[in-house]
C-alpha cells in the first residue's frame, strides 16, 4: 500500500510531470500541509476529501459521487462528502515515474449504464498501457467484470503515458496516450502511442475514423497524432475538443480537437506557422513567474446545468499547471484569451465542474479534493 508521499514543487523548479509524480510514488519530498487557493472576489473553496494517494484524475457522477485515481490503483469513491474507505477496484499497477492508474470515465448513462472506463499501466504480460471496462454494483466493482478494450504496446521509458478519458457528444470513447518519451512515435501512424484515440464504447474502432483505411491494427483507432503527452482534455457541450499537451523544455499547449489533425511535435512546440500543423489554440512558456508553468494539467469547460458562476465564465475552459499551482480560463467572450482565476494550489492535476455549478480540483501535493463555489 502507498503512504502519502508528496513532493513540494517550486515554480522556478521547472520540473516536468514525470520529475513530480516520480517523486510523489518515491516518496520523495516533504508532505506538504494543505493550504487554501487564492481566489477571486465572491469566490470560496471548501475540502471535500483528504488523505488521497498521490490522485492523478477523476470523475463526477450525475447521482453526486465522485470517483477518484490514485497513482499507486486504488479507484477511490467519494459519496455525500466522504471519502469511501473500500475502493472501487484495487489494480495490480506500475506506478514508477508517471505510470499507475491515469484516467476514469463514466458512461454517459451512468449509473443507469453502470460502466466505468480506466486507463492504467498494468504489469503482465509486459508492461503497458490498457483501458479497461468496469461493471459497477453499487459503490464497488463487480468482481470479474474487467473486459479489456485495449492494450497498448510495451513501454520503454516509465514517463508520458497520456491517461485522459472521456466521451465524446458522438458517443465515443476517446483517449489520449502519450509517446512514451520516443519522439518518432508521435508522427508514426504505425503506432497508437503520441495520439487522441477514438472507440467505440466496447472496445471497437469505428471504420469512420480518419486513418481507418489506410492503416492496420490499434493505428485505426487514431483520430489525431503529433502529441507529445496529451495527459488531459476536455469536450464542449457542442463537441469542440481541447486537448492539453505537456511541452517539453518550452511551450505548454492547447491544442483544438479535429479529425485527423497533426499537432506537430516533435518538430515544433508551442505556436507554429508550419502549414504542415494545426498551431495550438493557446500556448505559454516555462519559467518561474505566476503566468509560467512547466505542465498543463486538468481540463474542464465551464457549462454546467445549474450555474452559479458570473455569467462571464459561462463556455470558459479551465487547465491548471501542475509546478506553478494555479488555475486559469480561457475566456469564451473574448476568443479564448487567458484569465487568472486561482494560485497557490499544491500540485493541482485534475479539474472538473459537476452539475450544481461548482469547480472541483485535485491537488497532488496535499492529497486533497476541493471544491470552488461563488456566491453572488
Amino acid at each position: 500500500m502507498m503512504g502519502m508521499h508528496h513532493l513540494v514543487p517550486t515554480p522556478a523548479s521547472r520540473l516536468v510531470i514525470a520529475c513530480i509524480l516520480a517523486a510523489l510514488a518515491a516518496g520523495l519530498g516533504a508532505t506538504e500541509p494543505a493550504r487554501a487557493a487564492q481566489l477571486p472576489s465572491g469566490f470560496s473553496e471548501s475540502t471535500v476529501v483528504s488523505g488521497l494517494e498521490a490522485p492523478t484524475a477523476m470523475a463526477i457522477s450525475r447521482d453526486g459521487r465522485i470517483f477518484v485515481c490514485e497513482q499507486g490503483g486504488r479507484l477511490r469513491v467519494i459519496k455525500n462528502g466522504q471519502l469511501l474507505t473500500r475502493p472501487f477496484v484495487t489494480l495490480n499497477v506500475s506506478s514508477v515515474g508517471e505510470r499507475g492508474l491515469l484516467g476514469v470515465a463514466l458512461h454517459p448513462n451512468f449509473p443507469q449504464t453502470p460502466y466505468v472506463y480506466l486507463y492504467y499501466t498494468a504489469v503482465k504480460p509486459r508492461i503497458h498501457n490498457r483501458l479497461s471496462r468496469f461493471t459497477a454494483r453499487g459503490d464497488r466493482g463487480l468482481l470479474g467484470s474487467e473486459l479489456r478494450l485495449l492494450d497498448l504496446p510495451a513501454l520503454g521509458p516509465t514517463n508520458h503515458n497520456g491517461g485522459a478519458v472521456h466521451f465524446g457528444s458522438d458517443g465515443m470513447l476517446y483517449v489520449g496516450v502519450g509517446e512514451n518519451a520516443q519522439a518518432e512515435n508521435a508522427q508514426s501512424l504505425e503506432t497508437p502511442l503520441g495520439k487522441i484515440l477514438r472507440l467505440q464504447p466496447d472496445g471497437r474502432i469505428p471504420r469512420n475514423n480518419p486513418f481507418f483505411g489506410n492503416t492496420t491494427g490499434q493505428a485505426r483507432a487514431i483520430w489525431a497524432y503529433g502529441l507529445r503527452n496529451p495527459f488531459t482534455f476536455a469536450f464542449a457541450k457542442n463537441g469542440r475538443l481541447f486537448i492539453n499537451d505537456v511541452g517539453a523544455g518550452t511551450f505548454e499547449e492547447v491544442n483544438e480537437g479535429e479529425a485527423g489533425a497533426n499537432y506537430g511535435w516533435p518538430a515544433t512546440e508551442g505556436p507554429t506557422s508550419d502549414p504542415r500543423f494545426k498551431a495550438p489554440l493557446f500556448s505559454y512558456g516555462h519559467g518561474g513567474s505566476p503566468t509560467t508553468g512547466c505542465a498543463i494539467v486538468g481540463a474542464a469547460f465551464y457549462e454546467p446545468d445549474h450555474r452559479q458562476f458570473p455569467v462571464s465564465y459561462d463556455g470558459s475552459f479551465f487547465f491548471a499547471d501542475l509546478c506553478s499551482g494555479w488555475i486559469r480560463r480561457l475566456d469564451a467572450f473574448s476568443g479564448f484569451t487567458p484569465v487568472a482565476f486561482a494560485s497557490g494550489i499544491s500540485a493541482p492535476v485534475d479539474l472538473a465542474v459537476s452539475e450544481d455549478g461548482a469547480l472541483y480540483y485535485l491537488a497532488a501535493g496535499d492529497g486533497t479534493l476541493r471544491r470552488v463555489t461563488h456566491t453572488p
